[in-house]
């Protein structure tokens, strides 16, 4: 198949275009950056520059191309600097997640491409309430912290476009929490930095629940995804949802930080704000029960543990088993 691949520099695209190709695929990269045009071709991709947002460069690529597969890898999540201006920091990726998202769409359907497949997010996301993990059919938080009721907002928008599209195939790809070389959570990543400054506590009783995929497990549920086979809406996380109270004192032990330290949730409010006590505090993790009956995927790191003692580091190499233009770095 032709597949284009729209965000191929970043964390997850450029992890796609190998194997996309070792299955006999033909991969046209769009990315932002003219400088990331040689190396998107080494890796085997004919490629194209263009903004996400630029309507007219992104109608001209995909029609051009006429592929039978798009798929949206856009966001601009390269940092994340302050929870507390949670909609703020995600102001560009949420206008890659409605305007991009539209145009790319648009183009799609132009273009006459059979299959859409699109990068969406699943962990805070979820309503904040039962068990610890939520599966695709259970209902997305109505009632959000109102500093993330945007991001979610957009987020609501791209599953609802692709998904109700009848006239191409539309798969929505929820990642839980990324980790590995490349992401927000991995070697030189600004998770890591803050946890070895300590500035990373566990607030209140830490029994916020997270999900977490390593960005090699996340390609690898991308390309299945991009069969035949999926349909509809999939969680994309590892085996073991876990509380903050557990995750984040053995990532500091593993990367040889200091315990974090404990802080009330009254006093996070006030510091760092009501997402942060929700992420904290209140969130359910995501079960990846659905991607593994309907497509087989089966992740190399099936507990972060795992991934946090093993794939972290910028050598990792993907162990055998059974990124974007914007670039895609951290939790969507």
């Amino acid at each position: 198949m032709k597949i284009f691949l729209a965000g191929a520099s970043g964390a997850i695209g450029r992890r796609l275009i190998g194997p996309l190709i070792a299955g006999g695929h033909e991969v046209i990269a769009m990315t932002r950056f003219a400088t990331q045009d040689s190396r998107l071709r080494a890796l085997g991709a004919r490629t194209v520059v263009a903004d996400g947002l630029d309507k007219v460069a992104v109608m001209a690529a995909v029609v051009t191309s006429k592929p039978d597969v798009v798929v949206h890898q856009m966001t601009a999540l390269t940092e994340f600097a302050n929870v507390k201006h949670f909609d703020d920091e995600f102001a560009m990726t949420n206008q890659l997640r409605t305007e991009g998202l539209d145009i790319l769409l648009e183009a799609a359907r132009t273009a006459g491409a059979r299959r859409f497949v699109a990068q969406s997010f699943g962990n805070w996301t979820y309503e904040r309430s039962g068990g610890p993990a939520k599966v695709e059919d259970d209902p997305l938080d109505r009632n959000p912290p109102a500093v993330m009721s945007r991001s979610l907002a957009a987020i609501r928008h791209l599953e609802a476009a692709v998904l109700d599209a009848d006239d191409i195939e539309g798969v929505v790809l929820r990642y839980a929490n990324l980790y590995g070389p490349g992401a927000l959570i991995g070697a030189g990543g600004a998770m890591l930095a803050q946890v070895r400054k300590r500035a990373v506590p566990i607030i209140g009783s830490g029994s916020g629940v997270w999900s977490f995929v390593h960005l090699d497990d996340a390609a690898s549920a991308t390309v299945l995804a991009i069969g035949p086979a999926a349909h509809g809406v999939y969680n994309v996380a590892d085996d073991e949802p876990a509380p903050v109270a557990v995750w984040l004192p053995e990532l500091a032990r593993i990367i040889g930080a200091k315990a974090p330290r404990r802080i009330p949730a009254s006093v996070a409010r006030i510091v760092a704000g009501e997402a942060a006590v929700s992420l904290f505090t209140r969130i359910r993790g995501a079960s990846n029960a659905k991607i593994k009956r309907e497509l087989g995927w089966q992740p190399q790191y099936r507990s972060w543990r795992d991934g946090f003692r093993h794939g972290l580091a910028p050598t990792v190499q993907p162990r055998s088993t059974s990124g974007t233009s914007r670039g895609h770095a951290g939790s969507p």
